[in-house]
Parts: structure tokens; sequence; C-alpha cells
């Protein structure tokens, strides 16, 4: 809530009129009437007395917040998303960096707009201009998280970077940031702690802990076969390719997972082969796709997990930003005329 805001909820809570609280601290009534509406603000020297006034104390009355929750990051990623698809980049990326000024020490903002803002770049259909610039602004992102204390956050950040080091060829570089990523314990972690959650009854909490750990490692088997399959296309082993695809869209829907996943790695292979019968059919089927929700607590995989707050016309959002890209991308004019 704004200061404005405040003031005035807490006025009212305590049941007083702009005249009352204007008489108690020396000032007249319409200068009251202008803090609620926003308009002006109290002198410095009163926020105490004003404070004390309304039972309130001046971190709640001034809205000091030291960081953002996980909820807040992924409604202000919606706000951005919309800007962008309403405004245009440029706007998008002011927005972001007003937020960015704002909390500059939340490592998951600065992470989640780093991703956001890179995937609208390369899902754009329109020229950007100074998007080298952006680039660049985006990667020292990247590069903030990734100096983060929290270590998936910071993980996470350098993941990107790495792929950024390998897209212009510092293969070197990239080596050298992979090294400073710690291996993966000989311990799961996860599983042990939901074990003795089971030992002491906290079977909800087990439950969760696990249902997290499934997603995860979901994902992280999705990454695997979509490098299995890339590398069979290098290869020419296309028969071995459409069999991995095939293994991914199967994993997809024995895990539950959003129906979108089932389409990723056959777009992707039949786009790589130039395929103009089933690159159109699956593309038309992934699209499709896109606007049918994940109801993912309807599975019994994961009836305790939660659901993260997200704008319901995301996936519709994301569909125009993936048609503006087929139509632009040079590697797709073999579907002209399809």
């Amino acid at each position: 809530m704004k200061i404005n805001e405040i003031i005035r909820e807490r006025r009212l809570k305590k049941g007083l009129t702009q005249a009352q609280v204007a008489k108690y601290l020396g000032v007249s009534a319409p200068a009251v009437n202008k803090w609620e509406k926003g308009t002006t603000y109290p002198d410095l020297v009163l926020l105490p007395a004003l404070a004390r006034l309304l039972d309130t104390d001046l971190t709640t009355l001034l809205s000091f917040q030291e960081d953002l929750s996980e909820k807040e990051v992924a409604l202000f990623m919606n706000e951005v998303l919309e800007q962008i698809d309403r405004s245009g980049f440029d706007a998008g990326y002011s927005l972001a960096v007003e937020k960015l000024r704002e909390y500059p020490n939340s490592d998951l903002l600065v992470n989640n707009l780093a991703a956001l803002l890179d995937g609208a770049i390369i899902l754009s259909g329109n020229p950007i201009p100074l998007k080298e610039k952006y680039e660049k602004e985006i990667e020292a992102l990247y590069q903030r998280a990734a100096q983060s204390t929290n270590a998936v956050i910071r993980e996470q950040a350098s993941a990107c970077l790495i792929s950024k080091l390998m897209e212009q060829g510092n293969y070197e570089q990239a080596q050298e940031l992979l090294d400073t990523i710690p291996g993966k314990s000989s311990i799961d972690r996860d599983l042990v702690q939901a074990n003795i959650w089971i030992a002491q009854g906290k079977l909800k909490k087990a439950a969760k802990c696990t249902e997290e750990k499934l997603l995860s490692v979901t994902n992280e088997i999705h990454s695997a076969l979509m490098t299995l399959m890339e590398i069979a296309i290098k290869e020419e082993r296309m028969d071995d390719a459409e069999y991995i695809a095939d293994v991914d869209r199967g994993s997809a829907q024995l895990f539950d997972l959003w129906e979108y996943n089932s389409y990723v790695a056959h777009s992707q292979l039949y786009i790589a082969a130039k395929d103009r019968k089933k690159s159109p059919e699956v593309l038309r089927a992934m699209l499709a796709s896109l606007t049918k929700k994940w109801e993912i607590d309807q599975s019994p995989l994961y009836r305790y997990i939660e659901k993260k707050e997200v704008d319901q016309a995301f996936g519709g959002k994301l569909q125009k930003l993936i048609i503006q890209s087929l139509r632009t991308d040079e590697e797709m004019q073999f579907l002209e005329n399809r």
C-alpha cells in the first residue's frame, strides 16, 4: 500500500476525521485531504507524530519493504509482459528498470526480470531499436544475480550466462563459470528431509517437498532429452531424434505436465528437418495448447504443491509472441504458403 492509502486506512480505523487529524498535528484539513489523495506528502518532521496518532510505526507508514515475495515478483512479471504486449519492449523495459531501482537488492526480481526481458527480445516479432544495448544490460542483470547469496538464484543466473558465453563462442569462459557451480551432493537432501517428516507424521510437508522434487526432476529429464535430440539432429540420426522426441512427449504425459510440454520436442525436430507436412500440424497443436490452463493440483502427483500466481492470459500472450517470431524467423521460411 502507498503512504496515502495507509494514512486513510489507519485514520478510518481509528474513527478520526480529516479535520481531527489536522487539529492534532497543527495543519489544515485540506492538507490532510491532499495527503490521502496522494497529491502531496506530510512534512518529514510530522511523520513520527502522524505514525503515533495512527497507532502505527514509521516503517509501515512509509510502506518500507526490504524485499518482494515470490508472489509479488510473479505478479510484476505479468505487468511487464502486459506492458511489452501493449506498448512495446522499450516501455516494458522502463517499467522493469523502475522496479529494480526500488528494490535493488532483490536477487529474485533481478534474475526473473533478466530472464523475462531476454525471452521477450528473442520472441519479439518486431525490430527492437538499441537491441545490442539492451542485451548488454540484460547480461549485466544476470551477472548481478550470479552474485546472489541464494544458491538457486545464483546457479540459475550462472546457467544463463554460460548459455550466452557459448552463443558468443567464449567456451573457455563458459567452462570457468561452470566450474564455479558445485556438483550435486551424494546425499539427496530433499528426500532425506521428506523421510524425516514422514517419521514425524508431517505428511503434508513431506508430500509437498517430494512433489516439488518430482517436478524439478521432470524438468531435468526434459532438458536432457532435448540435448540428446539436438545431438542426434546434428549427427543426422533423424530416426533416433524422433524416438527421443517421442520419449519426451511420453514423459510429459506420464508426469501430468502442461499439455504444451508434449509438443515442444517434436516442433523443434520437424522445424530442424524442414518437414513441410508435420511442422504445421505440431505447431498448430502446440499453439492451441498455450491457451489451456494447467490445473497442476488436479493431478494425484501434485496435490500439495503450491500453485503460482500467474496471469490467466499469459498463455495467450506467449502464443502471440511465438507466432510473431515464427513469421519473422528466416529458418521458418520453408513453411510459407502453408
